[in-house]
């Protein structure tokens, strides 16, 4: 516990940063796992926590991405690939810290963590601002579009935690409980606020749920209202028009299982929101994004790759790319793109004309032109300093 404090003070202080933010910067925030990885039995490999980061990357120019930061902090990718955000005035970066892991070279373990890092977009030279204590094993966050208020979902404790943000300086005003203290864990794991930022979706992914929450400017609660989803909801996105949200289905708690999986599409235009359609995606979704400016959505589909065994039937080389066309709340699959080997987070452009996928395995970031409801891949991909575990920006 010591060690690691030491280590983000530490980022804090010394982390790679060698040049300050433009103003008109337009970023993504990578979170980097250097942690944890898989043997041919699907087995997990630790090496001793130290070698994370959360890297800040200016898209701007949006097929030649820049590394704006680098800054050690630690992450992991056993949290929702949504534990990372930017503020819609690119001023503050977050990412939350699910797990801790010892030091010990020899026999690295791991406990629940409760920490949310704030990074200074504007700083001169761009760091840690600084650490807030939520709830346990705070896992995907989300930000409102007036950038004054974020949700964390915290896996550890089936609870919500509530910040304020008002330029660089966020404040904890609480904690939202979605059960009993006692109650078993619901896995209370992502988060999505509508685009009036008068509601919330959380998943509650032990549960096959999602709760609905009400925000009146910075006062948030719980309805008690849950909307029963599919096996195991892995992400939850709200489309810009605030009529309806997805909900990715994992179909199991160890996501990538060789079964079919599905969205869920949520009409919020009716009270109590409810279920009015279920497509089939493929296998192992661990991240939606739906486009801020066209009828377009994706959902990044694990598809035997990562924490699989070699020998599995179900084994494959390549994550897939599900393509989803919007029609009203209709939401139909027209295609599939092939991406790197466990791919996770993805994250449109401002604009909505470019996404970003981030590949773990392969340490780079897939760029892809948005034709209509077509992605054309843009160059060779981007190289990072590390494994994405995470990828966001400031469009949900």
């Amino acid at each position: 516990m010591t060690n690691l404090r030491n280590m983000t003070l530490l980022g804090m202080t010394l982390g790679l940063v060698l040049v300050a933010a433009p103003s008109s910067a337009q970023y993504l925030a990578v979170g980097l796992d250097e942690k944890l990885s898989w043997d041919e039995a699907g087995n997990q490999v630790l090496s001793a926590s130290g070698k994370d980061a959360l890297c800040i990357i200016d898209i701007g120019l949006r097929t030649r991405p820049q590394i704006v930061a680098s800054i050690s902090l630690p992450n992991t990718v056993m949290a929702p690939p949504t534990n990372v955000a930017v503020t819609p005035d690119q001023r503050l970066a977050l990412m939350t810290n699910a797990m801790e892991w010892s030091q010990d070279e020899a026999n690295p373990k791991s406990e629940p963590d409760n920490k949310i890092f704030l990074v200074d977009l504007k700083a001169n030279p761009v760091g840690l601002t600084s650490t807030i204590e939520v709830g346990a094993s705070p896992s995907g966050l989300a930000i409102n579009r007036a950038g004054d208020l974020a949700l964390v979902a915290n896996s550890g404790d089936n609870s919500v935690s509530v910040l304020a943000i008002k330029g660089a300086v966020g404040t904890l005003l609480g904690k939202v409980a979605l059960a009993p203290a006692d109650a078993p864990n619901a896995r209370v794991n992502t988060v999505a606020i509508s685009p009036n930022g008068k509601l919330a979706l959380v998943t509650k992914s032990a549960d096959h749920k999602v709760a609905v929450i009400d925000i009146d400017g910075q006062q948030v609660s719980y309805t008690g209202t849950d909307i029963p989803v599919g096996l195991w909801p892995s992400a939850v996105q709200i489309a810009p028009s605030g009529k309806f949200a997805l909900v990715a289905n994992g179909g199991s708690a160890a996501g990538s299982d060789g079964n079919v999986d599905t969205v869920s599409v949520v009409d919020l235009e009716t009270k109590p929101p409810r279920v009015i359609d279920h497509l089939v995606l493929g296998d192992g979704p661990s991240s939606l994004a739906i486009s801020p400016t066209s009828p377009l959505a994706v959902a990044v589909l694990a598809n035997g790759t990562g924490p699989v065994a070699k020998a599995a039937p179900y084994r494959h080389d390549h994550a897939v790319l599900a393509i989803l066309k919007i029609d009203g709340k209709k939401i139909v699959k027209v295609g599939e793109i092939e991406l790197g080997a466990y791919a996770r987070g993805a994250a449109f452009s401002p604009d909505g004309r470019y996404l970003y996928v981030g590949n773990f395995l392969d340490r780079d970031l897939a760029i892809f032109k948005v034709e209509g409801t077509k992605l054309m891949k843009v160059g060779s991909n981007f190289k990072l300093p590390g494994r994405p575990a995470s990828v966001r920006g400031s469009a949900p």
